[in-house]
């Protein structure tokens, strides 16, 4: 158990590390320059994947209510209640951008072509909608988390040291698990069309680029490379998002958790918010740009030292 931790650490100091870069760098893009409507999303999934990893491990939260002298039910409440609204909003977050990039990529010539010059305005009701819908969609779930006191006693389902979910009525949990279900569903059918829209745009530009430039110089716009990432980020997130709901299904379900289910479900929860950025940094040209400026400064700098 203590090496799963060691690596549920080093993940989630890998993920909020790598987040946090990319969340410094899509606001100073933002702040500086004409931005684009996913530079926004960028920008938001970061913040939400650097909450998300953290309190996947329960440090730094723990940390701070340890120092404010809270009690034990209100922590457990507030860390399951951030952790499943972070959840939520990765998922929409990732949906509405792989939505946008599909607008983005459409040609001139598609019916998608005239919501481009209206993305900016969109994007602002569409993070409004998706904040206020899982903020209050998990609100009820706080009343089933709490502290652990004694399993034989109330029943409840220990899911950390500290913390625990009480027994909920039947039509309640069926109802949840039915909501929740028909959202995933939904938002990841969503992103599966957008995904295979974009491949048949992606193929036709092959297609055009073979007949225009010869096979050794190959062709490669910011909107081709953009449209791979996010077709490479919905993929993974697909994989890892219905392993993880699986998982967590089963346990509340069968109403049984045990400590080696719950940090492999921690560890398959955190792949897509700690591999995302690591994509994301690798295929961004400005990004990359940047840092091959960066250091070609720190080189001078330390030649002329």
């Amino acid at each position: 158990m203590s090496s799963l931790k060691n690596v549920l650490n080093f993940q989630a100091g890998l993920g909020a590390l790598a987040n946090m870069f990319l969340l410094v760098f899509y606001t100073f893009i933002i702040l500086g320059h004409r931005p684009k409507p996913t530079d926004m999303i960028s920008c938001q999934l970061a913040f939400i994947h650097i909450v998300l990893v953290l309190a996947g491990v329960d440090i730094w939260l723990w940390d701070i209510f340890e120092s404010l002298n809270i009690e034990n039910d209100f922590k457990c409440k507030t860390t399951f209640y951030i952790s499943r609204v972070m959840r939520g909003l990765s998922i929409c977050i990732t949906c509405l951008l792989s939505v946008f990039q599909a607008v983005t990529i459409s040609p001139s010539t598609s019916w998608l072509a005239k919501f481009k010059y209206k993305l900016k305005k969109y994007v602002i009701y569409a993070f409004l909608f998706i904040w206020s819908f899982n903020l209050s969609f998990v609100s009820n779930h706080i009343f089933y988390a709490g502290a652990f006191t004694n399993v034989s006693k109330t029943n409840q389902m220990k899911v950390t040291k500290f913390c625990s979910l009480f027994p909920m009525n039947y039509i309640i949990r069926a109802l949840i698990l039915t909501v929740t279900i028909s959202r995933d569903v939904f938002l990841v059918g969503v992103m599966l069309t957008t995904s295979a829209y974009m491949v048949i745009i992606l193929f036709r530009h092959q297609r055009r680029c073979k007949h225009l430039h010869s096979l050794s110089h190959p062709s490669a716009s910011p909107e081709k490379s953009a449209a791979q990432t996010i077709l490479l980020l919905v993929a993974l997130f697909v994989v890892m998002y219905w392993v993880d709901f699986i998982i967590s299904s089963s346990a509340v379900m069968l109403w049984m958790y045990d400590p080696v289910t719950l940090s492999v479900q921690k560890f398959v929860m955190n792949v897509y918010p700690t591999i995302t950025p690591l994509v994301q940094i690798s295929s961004d040209i400005r990004i990359i740009k940047m840092l091959k400026n960066l250091r070609s400064k720190c080189q001078h700098s330390f030649l002329k030292w």
